[in-house]
């Protein structure tokens, strides 16, 4: 029997839950399958804003008393904005459920968005995005965004930019959230110890708090590239931040099974190559990874390391060359069987959480508009060969698809322009 359960009300709004009697919390979260790619370039950093005012005050709670009424139960609140989703969620004992399910709603559907707190709102997320902009690892990373993605939405920044944020007007955010944040949109998920008609129940009862009507769309990605593109933003650091990304695939691509492993074989934990090659084995880095990013119609695969500037060249070589080397030739039996289990093992671990266990909730109904079991998941990781995590690093690491970005002392790529070169080496 699943542990899955989900109910689409007629209204289009989708109610899901994972029913796991054992555990003393629920976790419930309120997803808006809206982020920041959905945003026209004038109106950068919308929706970030709406996720801060919604925490500033309703029309029955101010946001000391938002805080109070979660806190005040021994739980917590918190939220995110992502290109593709926005969340808010809440976590306390299961006897609480209705009480969490009152405060998210009450965010969502009555916020006052009151002037005062929009101007001092504005200003933390200026300091917020200041704060993401003095750390070159974070900096880095969308650099490489405005690198794979230029002149569109994917390569924006989620908190927006100065100008934008001052052009962002109550009228203006209480119209876009009219627009998109609707039924089509919204899934409301939780997990933990409590009862899926109880949560339908619940939610039927502020079903009319949500406006109804489809999920609206978002500008596709533009995947056009020619040859490998090199970014660097010259800044006083103690270290280089590199940022080595590919254009990979789409979530629903079912070559994004042996995406996963690959990942885990280049760059996913202490174990792969990466870290061993570059950190164990040579010392050139404190730390080096790999991650991989699904979007609706394109993906990412990015190395990130931190490192001396003189170590740079190294450490580059030695990335381009794991990337030929999966090019080349399939891992051996076992590694491959190492980085399978790992995937399944982390997946299993982290499924323990109620918190967990709503996100994969949320994150498959908006992303897919059904929910996977992890028995299918790891079946279809079970059914992926060497050969074919071959096949995607022979798809995806080329030239065309490859980007660099920088945070650097460095005042010019002149230094490193002999081991740029071998980018055309992924042919």
């Amino acid at each position: 029997m699943s542990l899955y359960r989900f109910t689409r009300l007629p209204d289009g709004l989708t109610v899901a839950s994972a029913e796991m009697p054992h555990m003393a919390s629920v976790s419930l979260g309120l997803w808006v399958g809206v982020g920041a790619r959905y945003e026209p370039a004038e109106l950068n950093g919308v929706c970030h804003f709406i996720e801060h005012l919604l925490f500033k005050g309703t029309k029955r709670r101010s946001a000391k008393a938002i805080s109070q009424a979660v806190e005040g139960i021994g739980g917590y609140l918190n939220a995110w904005t992502s290109e593709e989703n926005t969340c808010f969620y809440s976590r306390a004992r299961h006897d609480r459920l209705e009480e969490l399910l009152d405060v998210l709603v009450d965010m969502f559907a009555n916020s006052r968005f009151a002037p005062a707190d929009i101007a001092k709102e504005r200003g933390v997320i200026k300091e917020e995005r200041a704060m993401y902009l003095d750390q070159p690892a974070h900096h880095v990373q969308e650099l490489l965004n405005a690198t794979l993605w230029p002149r569109q939405p994917l390569g924006r920044s989620i908190t927006g930019t100065p100008r934008s944020l001052d052009t962002l007007s109550r009228a203006t955010m209480l119209r876009f959230m009219r627009a998109h944040y609707i039924t089509g949109a919204i899934v409301i998920a939780a997990a933990g110890n409590l009862r899926h008609a109880q949560l339908v129940n619940a939610v039927k009862r502020f079903a009319r708090a949500f406006p109804a009507g489809p999920r609206p769309s978002h500008e596709p990605a533009d995947n056009r590239q020619h040859r490998s593109q090199v970014r660097l933003r010259t800044k006083k650091t103690e270290q280089t931040q590199l940022a080595l990304g590919l254009r990979t695939c789409p979530r629903r691509d079912e070559r994004r099974f042996a995406l996963r492993l690959l990942n885990t074989i280049l760059g996913e934990n202490m174990s792969s190559r990466l870290f061993q090659e570059v950190r164990e084995d040579r010392g050139l880095a404190y730390n080096i990874y790999s991650t991989i990013s699904f979007f609706d119609d394109t993906g990412d695969l990015v190395v990130s390391a931190g490192l001396d500037a003189e170590n740079l060249p190294r450490v580059l070589q030695l990335t381009l060359r794991e990337l030929g080397r999966l090019r080349e030739r399939p891992p051996s039996a076992s590694e491959f069987r190492r980085a399978r289990d790992y995937v399944i093992g982390q997946m299993d671990l982290s499924l323990e959480s109620t918190e967990n266990q709503m996100m994969w909730l949320g994150e498959q109904l908006v992303g897919f508009g059904q929910v996977f079991e992890p028995a299918d998941i790891r079946q279809r990781l079970a059914q992926v060969t060497p050969a074919q995590i071959r096949a995607v690093a022979c798809d995806f690491f080329r030239p065309d698809r490859l980007n660099l970005a920088l945070v650097s002392p460095l005042r010019s790529t002149a230094s490193f322009s002999r081991q740029l070169e071998e980018l055309a080496t992924l042919r």
